[in-house]
């Protein structure tokens, strides 16, 4: 045992640790409870709360019953503080993004700060300037407001902390997330395909849904979706094309196409939309007024709940293209850690695009079944 000078200051438990953590000689050694008991001098049960509380607080690692030795040096220490500001909106490709982001964070050794901007602009520049007060050495951010994206850069900036943008291009960051002209091209192609094999490429109506607040780039995923179509659909020049801004919610997709099927007498209905969550309120317009077979739609992300209803049926949901945002955290942690390493980086890095549809919904998401009936279960 070490000798500690006694001291009214001294807390006993502290010090009693200390002693547990002097016992292991070096990293690798591996002790047993009654190893830690001889070279300590506590008692077996004195020496086994102190071992279970260090193994939990993360300064031990357990290798087998009763068994100890210490974590390494890159465990111990946290080599950099990131600030991840999510974009706050319930949809499940944002809490997968997030989980996607803290699992790789956890993996690199690196301390986490989240934020929550709550799709909101004045949020989003609170969250910026809460994750500068943290000191942070960078932030990633992921809003969805166009409007507030040079504010929040010169935030970033003027407190000299790099930052990554996630699928909105901020100025002066790095962008990490979705290629949207390529996935707007995915996208067209499919409907074109689509309607040639079901409406020998006879189509009355292309809608599209849009989301004006991200900005341009996103923009220019419905570029590529009439791209895509073009390409396909040789004869388009004389297709009635509607954009309306669905703001990506079920709610105010669901009114718009509604209010647009009221007046339209259209029965071949392509629709693109920005993401699933327009896609499917779209759907649901067609189903209230018993147009479904009107329409073919495909969206964007393939998140759970398009993939559900690719399930259903003869679903008029005919495809979602997607981004695969459970793997956007290694990709964006190993981008800011070759940041923070002054690493040359591209200025964008882009995330692979896969169409999903009702044929091919299982292959690459087989488990969606287990899942959904876990979740009812609880």
């Amino acid at each position: 045992m070490r000798s500690i000078h006694p001291s009214r200051y001294l807390v006993k438990s502290v010090v009693h640790a200390s002693e547990v953590l002097a016992a292991f000689q070096s990293r690798g050694e591996i002790l047993r409870l009654r190893d830690v008991a001889g070279r300590t001098g506590f008692n077996k049960g004195m020496c086994f709360r102190l071992l279970y509380t260090l193994h939990e607080c993360g300064f031990l690692d357990k290798v087998g019953d009763n068994q100890y030795r210490l974590v390494s040096e890159k465990r111990l220490s946290r080599t950099y503080r990131i600030g991840y500001a999510s974009q706050g909106q319930d949809c499940s490709f944002v809490r997968e993004v997030l989980a996607s982001v803290e699992r790789a964070a956890e993996a690199a050794n690196v301390e986490l700060i989240v934020a929550d901007n709550r799709y909101d602009a004045k949020t989003a520049l609170r969250s910026a300037g809460q994750l500068i007060r943290e000191n942070v050495d960078l932030a990633i951010e992921f809003q969805a407001d166009e409007s507030v994206a040079p504010a929040i850069a010169a935030m970033y900036m003027e407190a000299g902390v790099p930052f990554i943008a996630i699928d909105i291009p901020h100025p002066g960051a790095t962008y990490f997330g979705a290629n949207n002209y390529e996935a707007g091209m995915i996208a067209g192609r499919h409907l074109g395909r689509w309607a040639k094999r079901n409406w020998f490429g006879g189509v009355d109506e292309v809608l599209l849904l849009e989301l004006s607040r991200a900005g341009a780039l996103p923009r220019v995923r419905m570029r590529g979706i009439m791209t895509g179509l073009k390409e396909v659909l040789r004869s388009t020049e004389k297709m009635p094309v509607y954009q309306f801004d669905a703001d990506g919610q079920f709610k105010t997709a669901l009114e718009m196409v509604r209010r647009h099927l009221r007046t339209s007498k259209a029965k071949r209905i392509l629709v693109g939309a920005a993401n699933d969550a327009s896609a499917l309120g779209a759907l649901r317009a067609f189903e209230e007024c018993g147009r479904a077979p009107h329409c073919a739609i495909v969206g964007q992300n393939a998140e759970p709940e398009a993939r559900a209803e690719m399930r259903e049926p003869r679903s008029r949901l005919i495809g979602s293209v997607a981004y695969f945002p459970e793997n956007y955290g290694d990709g964006v942690i190993r981008l800011a850690l070759d940041l923070l390493a002054h690493k040359p980086v591209q200025p964008a890095s882009f995330t692979k695009h896969q169409l999903v549809t009702p044929e091919n919904v299982d292959h690459f998401y087989p488990n969606d079944p287990l899942m959904a009936v876990a979740a009812a279960r609880v």
